[in-house]
C-alpha cells in the first residue's frame, strides 16, 4: 500500500442534519357544499433544527390545515410533508414532535399532577412529572382538579403534557389564549430557553407581538400559500411606506389625499394620521404648507405589514 503524500489533508465528511420540517409542493383541498376549496396551495416551507418560526395568517389562510398534516393529523393530496427526514409518524412515536392545540380532552376530575402522571405512563421515557410541571409554570396548582383550572392554566397544563417526552420538535397552536400578560411572558421566556438547548417551535398566533418578540423568523400565509418569509425586521420592510401623524385642526383630507404616494388618511379630533410611500413629501407639505404642529413619522409595525401582506387587495 503506498503511503500517502505529503502535505496531503483529510477532511471529515459532514452530513448536514435533517430539516426538522420539510414541506414541498403541498396541496390539501377540501369540499365545501359541492365547491372544491383548496385549503394549501402548493406550500413550500423548510424548518432548521433550533429555530423559532412563527405561522401568521389571517383565518382561511391554511395555517392548521397545514399543522395537522405536519402532526399526521391529515393526508396531504399531493406533495411532501417530512419531520427529521421521515413521515410524521415516525417522529410521534419516537416522541420527537408534540403538540399544544387550541383546544383538547382534558379531564375536569383528575388534578394538574394526575392528568400528567397519567399521560406518562403512554411514553417510553418520560420526563419527571414535577421537572415538566415546574418547566410549564403549574407546580404551585398541582393539586388543583383540572376543572378549577383557568382557560391559561389549562394551556400550560397542555404544554406540560407537549414536553413529557423531551419532544425536539414542538408545535403550538395559539398557545397563550386565556393567559395573563404576565403569563404569556413566563410562557415565551419557557418557550426560548427550551430553544436555546435546540429544540424546534413553530407556532400560530393572533398576537403579532408574540410573534415580534419571540421569533426568530416569521412566515406569513394568505390563500393556502407563503406570501412573506424573514425575520421580523425584513417581513416590516416588505410592506413599503411609513406613516406621518400631526396635529392639524379642520384638516382636509381630501387634498391630503390627492399627494402622490398617500394611500389612506385618517382624522380623529385634530389628530390626522396619513399612510404613504413617501413620508418626505407628506411631511414637507403639512410643515409648508398646513399650520400642522407636533409632527411624527414612523416606520410600519408587524400588524402593518400584516395587513398590506395577507389583505385582499
Amino acid at each position: 500500500m503506498n503511503a500517502p503524500a505529503e502535505g496531503t489533508v483529510y477532511a471529515r465528511s459532514e452530513v448536514a442534519p435533517a430539516a426538522a420540517i420539510e414541506i414541498r409542493g403541498l396541496v390539501k383541498t377540501f369540499d365545501v357544499r359541492g365547491e372544491t376549496v383548496r385549503a394549501v396551495d402548493g406550500l413550500d416551507l423548510v424548518v432548521r433544527p433550533g429555530e423559532i418560526v412563527a405561522f401568521l395568517g389571517p383565518n382561511g389562510a391554511g395555517k392548521t390545515t397545514t399543522i395537522d398534516m405536519v402532526l399526521g393529523l391529515a393526508r396531504p393530496d399531493s406533495g411532501v410533508v417530512r419531520v427529521f427526514g421521515g413521515d410524521p409518524s415516525d417522529a410521534i412515536a419516537a416522541g420527537r414532535i408534540s403538540a399544544v392545540l387550541q383546544s383538547g380532552g382534558l379531564l375536569p376530575d383528575l388534578t394538574v399532577a394526575e392528568t400528567v402522571r397519567l399521560i406518562a405512563t403512554l411514553h417510553v421515557r418520560p420526563r419527571p412529572v414535577n421537572e415538566v410541571l415546574i418547566r410549564a409554570g403549574i407546580d404551585g396548582i398541582a393539586d388543583r382538579p383540572v376543572g378549577k383550572c383557568s382557560g391559561g392554566q389549562q394551556q400550560r397544563l397542555r404544554f406540560a403534557l407537549a414536553l413529557l417526552p423531551n419532544p425536539d420538535l414542538i408545535i403550538l397552536d395559539e398557545p397563550t389564549t386565556g393567559m395573563d400578560v404576565e403569563g404569556r411572558r413566563d410562557f415565551w421566556n419557557a418557550i426560548r430557553q427550551d430553544s436555546r438547548r435546540g429544540r424546534t417551535v413553530l407556532f400560530a398566533t393572533h398576537y403579532l407581538d408574540e410573534a415580534d418578540a419571540y421569533a426568530d423568523r416569521i412566515v406569513l400565509m394568505r390563500a393556502g400559500r407563503v406570501v412573506a418569509d424573514g425575520s421580523a425586521a425584513q417581513v416590516k420592510n416588505m410592506a413599503s411606506g411609513r406613516t406621518i401623524s400631526a396635529t392639524l385642526p379642520a384638516a382636509d383630507a381630501t387634498v391630503l389625499l390627492r399627494i402622490p404616494g398617500v394611500e389612506h388618511v385618517e382624522q380623529r379630533g385634530d389628530r390626522i394620521t396619513v399612510r404613504a410611500k413617501d413620508s418626505d413629501i407628506v411631511a414637507r407639505y403639512l410643515l409648508t404648507a398646513t399650520p400642522a404642529t407636533d409632527l411624527e413619522i414612523s416606520a410600519h409595525n408587524l400588524e402593518d405589514a400584516f395587513l398590506a401582506l395577507t389583505g385582499d387587495h
